[in-house]
């Protein structure tokens, strides 16, 4: 019993350990503006390495160790990727601030669980899987959670885009109505000139 103890003691050291080797600022500036991290960064909790259940507080005090090690200031040797990364960072931070944007995120955290949660039983029904291994479960979620913010990006670019056109065309036609009044009045004023 007192070796499994130990043994279980050092796996927790060691995932310690590898935790916050994590933590250097180089490591995190690499994490953050990775191949990929448009999608990546698009979850806060991902972002600041904390779980959906986390407390506002334990967002934040994650927050400021996060800030502290990608800031500007504290990476002068790489000061354009730290102000990426930082200004990444921040961004989710404010998000995980808001209670209303939080609420949205973990509504897509949710979602995505459950998704997860109706393939795996669909998948259970056609292939029988008689037990699940916990960390693809995890994992699978992980990415369920990536797609859906992806998604959720990808239909408020469109949005912004298409109420820019419109904006853009209804600026358009209201130039072309200042110019055909322009015109006609230009028209009314020479018409009274020539007129006899």
């Amino acid at each position: 019993m007192k070796c499994f103890h130990k043994s279980l003691f050092g796996l927790q050291v060691k995932e310690i350990e590898k935790r916050d080797s994590v933590l250097t600022p180089k490591q995190q500036l690499d994490r953050l503006l990775r191949p990929g991290s448009t999608y990546f960064n698009l979850n806060p909790y991902e972002v600041l390495q904390v779980d959906h259940d986390a407390t506002l507080d334990e967002i934040k005090k994650k927050y400021r160790r996060l800030s502290i090690l990608v800031h500007p200031d504290k990476n002068m040797e790489d000061a354009e990727r730290a102000q990426q990364a930082f200004e990444i960072v921040n961004r989710s931070w404010k998000t995980l601030e808001n209670e209303e944007t939080r609420k949205k995120c973990l509504d897509v955290a949710q979602e995505a669980k459950e998704r997860t949660d109706h393939m795996k039983k669909e998948n259970r029904l056609d292939e029988g899987i008689p037990e699940d291994d916990p960390l693809k479960y995890k994992h699978a979620i992980y990415v369920m959670t990536m797609k859906l913010f992806a998604d959720m990006e990808r239909k408020r670019q469109h949005l912004e885009t298409r109420d820019m056109e419109e904006r853009k065309r209804k600026r358009e036609a209201e130039i072309d109505q200042e110019e055909q009044r322009s015109f006609e009045k230009e028209w009314a004023k020479n018409f009274e000139v020539h007129t006899p």
